[in-house]
């Protein structure tokens, strides 16, 4: 997989290794061939991540993942599977763009009592679906969406996030 990670603060470092292996998990979870893929992931601080929420979903607050596909795989109907991707001209699968910010993140896995590198799994993998199509805004969208990642947590040896 092509991944181009831009870390801008420098608490992030570490990431890459969780960043791979979060999203090499979810490309075989979909099926895809990860040679074939390109994701963007910018690891940022709560300030930046607020900057991009304002800019592109008019929420000046920082949030803990942004993410920006390439194209629109979401299915036509709710709790369907989204498109799979298909490859470019040049035979590559540009997926998208993510953001995942420091505080956000370090904040919510303390208050939810779970190691950072197991939530920040869960992040990657959260966003890493949102390109593929995944949504969470119609209930059987969620539904689905966090079913599936479950699936792929629990093959990476990280329990259920969403249990409490």
């Amino acid at each position: 997989m092509n991944l181009e990670l831009t870390i801008e603060d420098a608490r992030w470092q570490g990431l890459e290794p969780l960043a791979t292996q979060s999203i090499q998990a979810v490309l075989d979870y979909c099926g895809l061939d990860s040679d074939l893929c390109e994701i963007s992931l910018l690891a940022c601080d709560d300030a930046r991540i607020a900057e991009l929420n304002a800019e592109f979903r008019e929420k000046p607050v920082p949030t803990n993942v942004l993410s920006w596909p390439s194209e629109d795989l979401s299915a036509e109907d709710p709790g369907q599977v989204p498109t799979s991707p298909a490859a470019d001209f040049s035979g590559e699968i540009a997926l998208g763009d993510i953001a995942i910010a420091y505080e956000t993140c370090a904040r919510e896995a303390e208050n939810a009592g779970k190691p950072m590198d197991d939530h920040v799994r869960h992040l990657i993998v959260h966003g890493t679906l949102h390109l593929l199509g995944y949504d969470h805004i119609r209930d059987p969208d969620a539904t689905l969406m966090e079913r599936v990642e479950v699936a792929i947590l629990g093959k990476m040896g990280v329990d259920d996030p969403y249990r409490i």
